[in-house]
């Protein structure tokens, strides 16, 4: 079988807030409409109206998608500021209440409303996806089956949710807590063949249960609108360098799994119930708890589990052309995540004598800076 072309493309949502105040705002018309005219279909409303999504274009590689997504967070801090708003990419806001948000005037979001009611209303939570472009269908199937096994990893490197509603959670992804409640999420089935995922699909759209695969919202599914594997279980990251790293975690491990394949190998299927444990560490601890190496039965530091990781895709990260971004994973798992930076942010207002209210004003302000640090 021919080499897919491994193609990538990333999704990121992100918050619009008051600088001055550090409070959530409802994105204005006149943002979405100039945003729309600069970026076309590469922008969107989200479901909430203090919301805002981007997607870069089908990119080869990672350097094509930090192009792309360099320009498109650029572009929506630019029209954001011109609005007196600023952009944040953390999946909770520190302290805004979702009593106080209203949802997209949008028949897709009408819909979600209705059909799950008080579900939707904590909805105030972003995500990141990454796509990869893997053509033969039941190929698609195989790795996914293979790669859940690394979706803790991600998330525990991706997590930058530690606060909601004001408060400190003591976990690095609160969002997942959030995201958990809705039907058809969390960890995907183990499922046999192409023919297995359209069949379940179809029951529920013949049921009038859903009207396609785009409602089905599992860590990892395969795309119902592209030919690509799409990873959903990341955090959004606050800054563009993080979200390169793990995009191109993801397109390198997908290239590794796919030639132990062409080999008559594969990376052993886990049983959900102990990928699930690793998913809940993650949630929990980030990169400071370690994970499960279930071979071992060992709890491993992250640390010691990213090396490996590296090691395990060195070749294809080389072919790719992604080792200097795949590397960064070891800073992130070494030196704390999206979340530790908020955690010592808000602690150093509070031991400044800051209430909660003004050291959570910091952590905005932070990501605020932190959204165009690299662009």
């Amino acid at each position: 079988m021919s080499e897919p072309d491994f193609t990538i493309g990333i999704e990121e949502e992100y918050l619009l807030v008051d600088p001055e105040t550090g409070a959530l705002v409802e994105a204005p018309d006149a943002l979405m409409e100039a945003a729309s005219d600069r970026l076309g279909s590469q922008v969107s409303p989200e479901f909430l109206q203090c919301q805002i999504e981007v997607g870069t274009g089908v990119c080869a590689n990672v350097g094509e998608a930090r192009d792309d997504l360099k320009r498109l967070r650029a572009t929506v801090a630019e029209l954001a500021g011109q609005h007196g708003l600023a952009p944040i990419a953390a999946s909770c806001h520190p302290f805004s209440d979702w009593r106080d948000q209203h949802f997209t005037p949008k028949d897709r979001y009408r819909e979600l409303a209705r059909d799950l009611q008080a579900v939707a209303e904590r909805m105030l939570i972003c995500g990141m996806h990454v796509h990869v472009g893997i053509v033969d269908e039941e190929t698609r199937i195989d790795l996914m089956a293979q790669f859940a096994y690394f979706l803790p990893h991600l998330l525990a490197l991706s997590a930058s949710s530690p606060f909601w509603q004001g408060d400190e959670t003591g976990l690095d992804s609160y969002r997942l807590t959030v995201f958990d409640n809705m039907p058809r999420t969390g960890l995907p089935p183990t499922l046999s063949n192409w023919s297995d995922w359209r069949r379940s699909v179809e029951t529920l759209v013949e049921l009038g249960v859903i009207e396609d695969g785009t409602k089905i919202w599992w860590d990892l599914r395969p795309s119902d609108n592209f030919p690509t594997v799409e990873t959903r279980i990341c955090d959004v990251s606050p800054r563009l360098e993080t979200t390169l790293t793990l995009a191109a975690l993801v397109q390198a491990t997908m290239r590794r799994l796919w030639r132990l394949r062409q080999a008559n190998q594969r990376w052993r299927v886990y049983d959900r119930f102990l990928i699930d444990e690793n998913r809940w560490r993650a949630m929990r601890h980030g990169v400071r708890g370690g994970l499960i190496d279930f071979g071992r039965r060992q709890i491993v530091p992250l640390p010691d589990l990213v090396e490996e990781w590296l090691e395990l895709i060195a070749e294809d990260a080389e072919a790719l052309g992604c080792t200097a971004e795949v590397a960064r994973a070891r800073d992130i798992a070494r030196g704390g995540n999206a979340a530790d930076r908020q955690r010592e942010i808000f602690e150093a207002a509070r031991a400044d004598g800051a209430d909660k209210t003004d050291a959570g004003r910091a952590v905005v302000a932070h990501l605020v800076e932190t959204f165009g640090a690299d662009l």
